[in-house]
């Protein structure tokens, strides 16, 4: 990642380095509980899009100069037309002025340039802040799309086979985790989902946009929905079922 931490209280702003630190080790915990498992694949592709948003924070936290530069120019070009504009007004009194339809017809094509000049400006101003927009949307879909697999990987850890594990059909999923390690599955992906929150929440402390504003909260609603779900199903395993013997508290 190569956006450095902000030099601020940490209980200001999140610091990018230290989620992406969370995000390895919590990849590192899922690969060591559970190898070659599709969440350790998962958690691995988070960390890239991480580490990979770096270089989209910094084109966001920059200004970008092309379009700066003939925004500029456009302000420029204006100017002088605008002031040719008047200069040929005032020239009007002078005794060789040329012909009044002549003149006036120049007057009008000088406007239309002033206003089709300032309508290119602002196009060219406001197209730095939409090509910043198109960057984070296409890195916040990425997130979506990863928020979506952790909830595909944890939808069918339900802890009720553990109470009739008998009663499985042919087309049933294959279950074999015992109750310590499906909470710490279900866990790591709650935690995956938070995470996942973080990563797109950071894209709005480097750009003020409305419309990547509703991008990041559909992102954190969707998160925080399926984490509820999540821990429904821990608190189940956790008050209806009684603690397996040998087993401790771990990774």
């Amino acid at each position: 990642m190569h956006v450095k931490d902000e030099p601020v209280k940490s209980t200001e702003t999140l610091q990018p380095a230290r989620v992406l630190e969370t995000i390895e080790r919590l990849h590192a915990r899922i690969n060591e509980r559970f190898p070659s498992s599709g969440l350790g694949r998962v958690s691995g592709d988070l960390y890239r899009v991480a580490e990979e948003s770096g270089a989209v924070w910094n084109r966001l936290r920059r200004p970008y100069w092309p379009l700066r530069v003939l925004a500029l120019t456009g302000v420029a070009l204006v100017m002088a037309v605008a002031t040719s504009l008047v200069v040929l007004i005032t020239s009007l009194k002078a005794p060789h002025v040329i012909g009044l339809p002549d003149t006036l017809q120049t007057i009008e094509s000088g406007i239309n340039d002033v206003v089709l000049l300032s309508l290119a400006i602002f196009f060219l101003a406001t197209m730095e802040g939409r090509y910043k927009r198109h960057v984070a949307l296409r890195n916040l879909h990425r997130l979506r799309s990863i928020v979506h697999i952790v909830d595909m990987h944890q939808l069918t850890k339900d802890p009720e086979w553990l109470f009739t594990p008998d009663a499985t059909t042919p087309s049933s999923p294959q279950r074999k985790f015992t109750r310590f390690e499906l909470t710490r599955y279900l866990d790591y992906c709650s935690e995956l989902l938070s995470l996942s929150s973080k990563i797109a929440a950071l894209h709005m402390q480097y750009m003020n946009d409305p419309v990547v504003l509703d991008a990041v909260n559909d992102i954190e609603t969707l998160a925080a929905s399926l984490s509820n779900s999540v821990w429904q199903k821990i608190m189940i395993l956790d008050t209806t079922l009684a603690d397996e013997p040998g087993r401790t508290p771990g990774l």
